[in-house]
């Protein structure tokens, strides 16, 4: 009678797997086999020789859990059987970030469910980050950069992929920020309390205006965003006269400091 020693999916080298990985069983007297049994369900072995028979998961397998794998051969002779763990797909639902810089990436965290068998985070059209998560909910990594990004957005789907398949894509959002420049000022200079009018680009997002002063000291200007190339900000009180610069933050970074000087 056939005797089965071992079961391994080809894809996971263990004896855990997905519907339509291919599994090997491992045994003897194997060479009569005419079918699987994975738990209820009857499977045509896809190869069969006297030590090995291979068989595809098949799309009937439950979501999770352990399954009974036997053979059976011709005569209707059933072997010993052995587990095998469907595991589950892996879903996400969110980041801990929601944007980054493109010029840099940066650190995240990815949450969802049935990550622990987790290899690789894949963020859209930017690339592949190799994980190991610790946690079946979570996992940290490190985004890449997007070096090629030309619009002052874009948005990246965020999946992973563990033994149970790759999360649908979409569902987590990332997106990447080019960092802003500024272009002109005018006027170029103004006590506290004067309107400055600041053009550049990639002004979307803008959470900070920052005037140094002629010590290097800061503040933070009161500003009201005009369009994606233009904001209007207050001149701060409390600085220094002199040369100075302004420089505005978004996701993306900071911008160049452009000169300014407070009268």
């Amino acid at each position: 009678m056939a005797t089965i020693t071992s079961l391994v999916d080809t894809t996971t080298t263990t004896n855990q797997g997905k519907p339509g990985d291919t599994v090997q069983i491992n045994g003897t007297a194997l060479a009569t086999t005419s079918r699987v049994n994975f738990g209820s369900t009857t499977v045509t072995p896809t190869g069969v020789t006297a030590t090995q028979v291979t068989f595809v998961v098949p799309s009937t397998a439950p979501c999770s859990g352990q399954v009974a794998v036997s053979v059976s051969s011709n005569t209707g002779a059933t072997s010993n059987a052995l587990p095998f763990f469907v595991i589950a797909t892996p879903t996400t639902t969110g980041m801990s970030v929601t944007c980054l810089p493109a010029a840099t990436g940066g650190a995240a965290t990815l949450f969802g469910t049935n990550f622990l068998t987790g290899t690789q985070v894949g963020v859209g059209t930017v690339g592949n980050v190799a994980v190991t998560p610790t946690q079946n909910s979570q996992v940290t990594f490190t985004a890449p950069a997007n070096p090629g990004q030309v619009g002052a957005v874009s948005t990246q789907a965020v999946t992973i992929t563990t033994a149970g398949g790759t999360s649908s894509s979409g569902t987590t959002l990332v997106d990447y920020y080019l960092a802003p420049a500024i272009t002109s000022v005018a006027p170029t200079s103004g006590t506290a309390g004067d309107s400055v009018v600041i053009n550049g680009t990639s002004f979307i997002g803008v959470d900070t205006i920052t005037f140094t002063d002629s010590a290097a000291a800061t503040a933070l200007a009161d500003f009201t965003p005009i369009g994606n190339t233009q904001l209007v900000a207050t001149v701060p009180g409390g600085l220094a006269t002199g040369a100075g610069t302004i420089t505005v933050h978004t996701c993306g970074g900071n911008s160049n400091n452009q000169a300014f000087t407070i009268t």
